[in-house]
């Protein structure tokens, strides 16, 4: 193997700067945000769980949590396990089907959404301030088109 340097070309450069831009700022807006929700003992991916059961009335399935914030398995499993830890939801067996597991907001779990959610929420539009609403929309599109390009 020789120390001299590879001339690296990738096949579509604008695409590796496109990611390395989304890559980039992805990074920087998830440590913004994640540093707030460290304070009151919540990962970003604990929060969005628990934001999603609250939208949906407190109960949902584990399979149905996974989809729709893009979790492993994994991930999800571990997540739940600290938040049910910290009593913020709870986790039962479907009547339906034993196999699948319910998740349930707990009154702690829904009061920690309400009071965080608000400043949150401001975070968040503070974060995307620099974005019209026209680059907002553009935003997600391109992004929801990303996903399902994977």
């Amino acid at each position: 193997m020789s120390d001299e340097p590879t001339a690296l070309r990738p096949i579509d450069p604008l695409a590796h700067r496109a990611l390395e831009a989304l890559v980039r700022a992805q990074a920087t807006l998830t440590r913004r945000l994640a540093a707030d929700l460290d304070r009151i003992g919540v990962s970003a991916t604990g929060f969005a769980m628990l934001v999603l059961l609250t939208s949906a009335g407190g109960r949902l399935e584990l399979r149905a949590i996974r989809r729709r914030i893009g979790a492993s398995k994994a991930t999800a499993t571990e997540v739940l396990d600290t938040l049910e830890s910290r009593g913020f939801v709870v986790r039962s067996r479907l009547e339906s089907d034993r196999r699948a597991v319910s998740v349930g907001l707990t009154p702690a779990g829904a009061n920690l959404v309400t009071h965080a959610f608000p400043s949150h929420a401001e975070r968040v539009r503070e974060a995307f301030g620099g974005l019209d609403e026209d680059e907002k929309r553009q935003l997600a599109e391109i992004c929801r088109k990303l996903d399902r390009a994977a």
